[in-house]
Formats: structure tokens, C-alpha cells, sequence
């Protein structure tokens, strides 16, 4: 795929993403953001996927932009063609994405972790507001992502002091889900896809949807929504197979149909 600089492969309902510059800390160029945003498309369009883990080769997920490429020109354009499309597409996925984070997500690349819907850190990972250092703004969504999380106030602070928060800390404030050893991070994230995968595809994605877009409901408004999400889903062939095999007293088995 693009060259070998992403690599995707699949093994039964779920695919893994792997940004592969190494040797730039998977750093953004141009070629691997159109590659991404290529992939991040191609997964959402493939009925057999049901969890995506995106994840970074060698000792970083992603160091952010390639800064070696320059920021000349119109930045505003290339973050609304080349980042936007593919940061947006992983919310907007139908799919659940695990972020798997080992070493640094920095900059945009600790805005392509956050904007999955899981994310899993090896305990000596750590997330990097790294535009204090450079005289820069965190963009690509970070400050909407890491103000969700944080608050107003811890956001702010790590944005301004460009400090790295470690793993047990993002867990501690909701940017991560869970941390593994280094070591059993590859095994423990598969584990957790896996299970994840044998879950029912349809109520997975609208419970996705509605709690992606909850923020601009009230709470009446978010009942409203879940009764016309649920409506679907009580005609579905997954749901009534699962009443008969919760009677029958068998693990349900889901087709997303």
C-alpha cells in the first residue's frame, strides 16, 4: 500500500493499520497522509471489518508532521485536504478504532490517536503537545480532543507548557483507555479487538454515533436519539438471534445484518 509506507492487514473482522517510517518516527509526509486517508476509507467501506487498530512501526507511534517537508504555504488548505479527511473518517467510521500507542504521539500524531474511539498505551508511552516548542498551535483537532478529556484548565496547561503526559496519566484522564506492558502491547491490544469484533457490528456503530454527536444534544434530546437508533436494531436478525440464544442459554453470534 503507497509504497509499503502504510501497511494494512486483516485477520478476520479486524484490520491493523501500521504507519511505517520508522526511521522518522512515522513522521507525517505527504504520501503517508494520502495513504491514510485512502485506507481510513477503504476499511469503512469493507463490510467484513468491524474494528480497525491503527498503530505506528518501530519505537513511536507517530512524531506528527514531517517537519523536514516544510510548512510553507497555505497550512490552513493542507490540514482541511490532507488531515481533515481522514482524521474526521475515523470518527465518522462505522468502524471501532483502537489507537495503539507505543513511544511518542506527538503533535498531530496525538490527535490521530485521540480521534479513534479506544485507544491502548504501553506503560512508557506518552502523549506530546510538541507545538509549544516550535512556536506553534496544537492543530488537527487536539485542542477540541484533549479539552473533551482533560477539561479546560489540565488542557491548557499541558498546550502551554508542551509538557509529555504519560500513559497512567492519559488513562487518569480519559485520553486512553488502558495501558500494557511494552512487551504485551501487540498481544493485548489483538486480544482486546478480538473480543471486541465478536460484539453485535450494528449496536456498535450507532453507540459510536450517538455518543460521538451527544455534545450538541441536551439530555432529552439524547433519549430522542437512542429511541430512533434502537428502533432498527429490535427488527435486526442480530437482535432476535441473540434473544433465542439468550434463552437457549449460547453465546450469540452476530452477522450485522
Amino acid at each position: 500500500m503507497a509504497g509499503d509506507i502504510l501497511l494494512r492487514s486483516d485477520k478476520g473482522p479486524v484490520a491493523t493499520l501500521v504507519l511505517n517510517r520508522p526511521k522518522h518516527l512515522n513522521a507525517f509526509n505527504r504520501e503517508l497522509r494520502l495513504a491514510l486517508i485512502a485506507a481510513v476509507r477503504a476499511i469503512d467501506a469493507d463490510p467484513a471489518i468491524r474494528v480497525a487498530i491503527l498503530k505506528g512501526e518501530g519505537r513511536s507511534f507517530c512524531a506528527g508532521a514531517d517537519l523536514t517537508e516544510g510548512l510553507a504555504g497555505d497550512v490552513a488548505a493542507m490540514l482541511e485536504a490532507e488531515y481533515k479527511p481522514f482524521l474526521t473518517g475515523i470518527a465518522a467510521s462505522r468502524v471501532i478504532w483502537i489507537a495503539q500507542v507505543q513511544g511518542a504521539a506527538a503533535g498531530i500524531g496525538a490527535a490521530t490517536a485521540m480521534a479513534c474511539d479506544l485507544v491502548a498505551m504501553a506503560d512508557d508511552a506518552y502523549v506530546y503537545m510538541a507545538f509549544a516548542a516550535i512556536g506553534l498551535i496544537p492543530d488537527g483537532g487536539n485542542t477540541w480532543l484533549l479539552g473533551n478529556a482533560m477539561g479546560y484548565r489540565h488542557a491548557l496547561a499541558a498546550i502551554l507548557e508542551g509538557r509529555k503526559i504519560p500513559a497512567g496519566e492519559c488513562v487518569g484522564y480519559g485520553i486512553a483507555n488502558r495501558t500494557f506492558a511494552p512487551d504485551a502491547l501487540d498481544a493485548g491490544v489483538a486480544q482486546w479487538a478480538g473480543n471486541l469484533a465478536n460484539g453485535a457490528p450494528l449496536a456498535m456503530a450507532a453507540a459510536k454515533k450517538l455518543l460521538r454527536e451527544n455534545h450538541r444534544r441536551s439530555f432529552a434530546e439524547a433519549i430522542d436519539a437512542e429511541a430512533r437508533a434502537q428502533n432498527p436494531l429490535t427488527r435486526s436478525a442480530d437482535f432476535r438471534n441473540a434473544v433465542k440464544a439468550f434463552f437457549g442459554k449460547r453465546k450469540p453470534e452476530f452477522s450485522g445484518r
